[in-house]
């Protein structure tokens, strides 16, 4: 009879206890680290974003996932009243661009992202005041459904500061401080060329006319000092009458005369 050599080793039955604690550790494992392997997408964006009235804005959006894009990837954005209230989805992405034919942004919204690069942004058109609020950006990339999906960019709005355009100062220039200059420039000239007035009495005398304290005899008449141009420009009306009227007057012969006195 022949007797096996393994005959004195005994099989050990495992013990329950350790049995049922491998079973747990083993569900522990797959409930938190199985989905890790799949939800790995992340969205983000910017905080904070601040606009002028009537300016266009950039609503910015990236994510990154661990399976390529495909035709089952959508991207959702809403807003959320400054005021509060529940959020309004006004944009969705699948396959191609759904934009909002009416409401607040219908007409003002276009699609400027690219999936293929991890992009998923969009413009608002002519910002109002209106458009404060929470902007959400919600992309999913199936398998990768889990992870951090959305995130939230804080959008305000602020009236346009008052600017002066070149054309309001060129009209300001043409109007305003081109005569203010002319004024100036011809009360100069009258501070420079004095007006000289003008007796006309005393402007011609008589060659027989004689004054006290002088001899009987005839003075030819003084010459006339010719006026210059200043004069003439700053001469008033009357003294310009004046002024022709010597001229249209015959010249007096020179030489002596006879006194009638």
């Amino acid at each position: 009879m022949q007797v096996s050599p393994f005959s004195h080793i005994k099989m050990r039955r495992p013990r329950q206890g350790n049995t049922a604690l491998n079973v747990i550790l083993l569900l522990y494992l797959v409930v938190f680290y199985a989905p890790s392997l799949v939800s790995s997408i992340s969205v983000s964006t910017p905080a904070e974003l601040h606009a002028s009235k009537g300016d266009t804005v950039t609503l910015s959006c990236t994510f990154t996932s661990t399976s390529r894009p495909t035709s089952k990837m959508t991207v959702d954005w809403s807003y959320r009243p400054q005021s509060g209230g529940p959020p309004l989805t006004f944009f969705h992405f699948s396959s191609r661009a759904f934009l909002p034919p009416d409401g607040q942004f219908g007409g003002r919204i276009q699609w400027e992202g690219t999936p293929a690069r991890g992009e998923a942004s969009i413009s608002l058109i002519n910002a109002t005041l209106k458009d404060n609020g929470t902007y959400t950006c919600s992309v999913r990339n199936p398998p990768d459904v889990h992870g951090s999906p959305t995130s939230y960019t804080v959008l305000t709005v602020t009236p346009k500061a008052a600017s002066i355009r070149f054309s309001d100062v060129a009209v300001l220039l043409t109007f305003v401080l081109l005569p203010s200059i002319i004024v100036t420039l011809i009360l100069i000239a009258r501070m420079l060329c004095p007006k000289k007035k003008h007796n006309q009495s005393k402007a011609y005398r008589s060659p027989i006319e004689v004054t006290e304290g002088e001899e009987y005899g005839v003075h030819p008449p003084p010459r006339e000092k010719k006026a210059s141009c200043c004069d003439l420009y700053m001469m008033d009306s009357e003294d310009e009458e004046g002024y022709y009227e010597l001229k249209k007057r015959p010249p007096t012969d020179e030489g002596y005369a006879e006194s009638q006195c």
